[in-house]
C-alpha cells in the first residue's frame, strides 16, 4: 500500500463533508472535529532501504500542513541519524476542513438554513443535522417548505384540495413534487391526533394530513345491451367514482377485469356481464365495491411473471376470482407473438392455484427461454370469444 498524500488527506476530509459530518454540527448534531485522519507512513524497513523518497514524502505532506496539525515522531537512521517523520495528522477545525475541500460559501448557506429554521420552526432543527446535504438540496424552496408546515400548524386537517392553501409562492406542483420530504417534516411537528397513520407514502399524503383528495374513479363497460345504465343509444362506456360505484350494485352476474384499454374497449358481448378496465397494481377503488364479492370475476392479465403478480394482488381483495385466458394452452398457442420480460417478479405467489403456480414458476425459470411473456392484446379475438362461449 502507497504512504498517504496530500490528495488521499483530502479525500478523507471529502469522504465527512459527503456523509453530512461537517455540516451536522451546525446544526447541533455531533461534533467530528477535531478528528485523526488515517496515516500510511513508512515502515521500518522503507525507512532504511528508501529514504530519499521518505525525504520527499515528508517535504510533500509539509508543503500541504497549514490545514492541519502533524505530531511528528523521532526515527534514527543508521547512517544519516535522528529524523522526524509524520506520525499522526489531524484537521481540527470546521474551518480548516472546509477549506480543504473548497465548500467553505456552501456550508455558509447551510448555516443561513439553520438560522432560519431555528427562527420558524425549532422542531425541524434535529432533521436538519440528520439530513444536512439533503437541505441544501432544497434551499431554493425552504422558505416555502417551512411556510407549508406553519401553515397546516395552523389548520390541522383541513378539508380541502392541496390547490386551495393560500400561500405566497406555494403552489400545488411545489407541494406535489415535495410530498416525501414534507412527510418527514409533518411528522416531526404535527400532533398526532392532526395525522392519519394508515395513510403512508406520497400517494396517501393528502389523506394522511386531512386534505381532500381527488378521487378514485372506475371505468366500466356494460356488456350486455339489454343492460342500459344509459339512457342514449351508445355503448356503455362509463367512468364512476370509487364511492358512486361502491353504492351502485349493478344487475349483473359476471364480471371481467382486463388491464388493457383495447380489449377493454374491443371486449365482445357477454349476457349478463360487464368488463372493468383494471389498475395495475392497485385495486382498492374496486374493493370498496362490497356487491363485487357476489358475482363471478374474471381476471384477465398478461401472462408473464408480472402478469401472475397482479392476479395474486388481486385475489387479496377478490379471493374467489378466476384467470381468464391465464393458462399454459393460450401461452403455447400464441408462440410467434412472444415478447421479452424486462425484469420478471421472482418473490413466491401464495394466491396462484395450483395450474396458475406451476405456469408461473415455468416462467420464472425459463422453461421455455429467457423471460418469455404473452401480452394479452396479442391473443387473437377469435380466440377469447371462443373461451368465451365456454364459461
Amino acid at each position: 500500500m502507497r504512504w498517504t498524500t496530500p490528495t488521499d488527506l483530502k479525500a478523507q476530509v471529502q469522504k465527512l463533508w459527503d456523509r453530512g459530518l461537517l455540516l451536522a454540527g451546525i446544526a447541533g448534531g455531533a461534533p467530528v472535529l477535531p478528528r485523526r485522519l488515517r496515516l500510511k507512513s513508512p515502515d521500518s524497513r522503507e525507512l532504511s532501504e528508501r529514504f530519499s523518497e521518505v525525504r520527499d514524502w515528508i517535504a510533500q505532506l509539509s508543503a500541504a500542513a497549514a490545514p492541519y496539525r502533524i505530531e511528528w515522531r523521532s526515527v534514527n537512521h543508521r547512517v544519516l541519524g535522528a529524523n522526524q517523520i509524520p506520525a499522526e495528522i489531524w484537521i481540527e477545525t470546521l474551518e480548516n476542513a472546509l477549506g480543504v475541500i473548497g465548500k467553505r460559501r456552501v456550508a455558509e448557506q447551510f448555516a443561513a438554513l439553520v438560522e432560519l429554521t431555528r427562527e420558524r420552526q425549532p422542531e425541524l432543527i434535529p432533521w436538519l443535522a440528520k439530513h444536512p446535504l439533503r437541505a441544501l438540496e432544497l434551499a431554493a424552496d425552504w422558505p416555502r417548505l417551512l411556510a407549508i408546515v406553519a401553515w397546516l400548524l395552523k389548520h390541522p386537517c383541513p378539508a380541502i384540495y392541496l390547490r386551495q392553501i393560500d400561500l405566497p409562492g406555494v403552489h400545488t406542483k411545489l407541494i406535489e413534487g415535495h410530498r416525501g420530504v414534507l412527510t418527514e417534516l409533518l411528522d416531526l411537528v404535527l400532533p398526532a391526533e392532526a395525522i392519519d397513520a394508515t395513510h403512508k407514502g406520497i400517494g396517501g399524503f393528502c389523506r394522511r394530513y386531512g386534505f381532500m383528495d381527488k378521487p378514485s374513479r372506475v371505468r366500466f363497460r356494460v356488456l350486455d345491451p339489454n343492460i342500459r345504465l344509459l339512457p342514449a343509444e351508445t355503448d356503455q362506456d362509463i367512468t364512476l367514482t370509487q364511492t358512486a360505484f361502491a353504492s351502485n350494485k349493478l344487475p349483473v352476474s359476471k364480471v371481467f377485469i382486463t388491464e388493457n384499454e383495447i380489449n377493454f374497449l374491443a371486449f365482445p358481448y357477454v349476457p349478463d356481464a360487464m368488463v372493468i378496465f383494471g389498475a395495475g397494481y392497485g385495486f382498492d377503488n374496486l374493493a370498496a365495491a362490497l356487491w363485487l364479492q357476489q358475482k363471478d370475476i374474471y381476471y384477465w392479465g398478461d401472462i408473464d411473471t408480472h402478469g401472475f403478480a397482479i392476479l395474486n394482488q388481486f385475489r387479496k381483495f377478490f379471493p374467489h376470482s378466476t384467470s381468464l385466458l391465464m393458462d399454459r394452452h393460450t401461452l403455447l398457442e400464441h408462440r410467434p407473438l412472444w415478447g421479452v420480460e424486462a425484469q420478471p417478479e421472482m418473490a413466491n405467489l401464495a394466491r396462484l392455484n395450483t395450474e396458475e403456480g406451476a405456469l408461473f414458476d415455468q416462467l420464472r425459470q425459463n422453461h421455455w427461454g429467457e423471460r418469455i411473456r404473452l401480452e394479452q392484446e396479442r391473443i387473437g379475438f377469435d380466440f377469447l370469444l371462443n373461451v368465451l362461449q365456454r364459461l
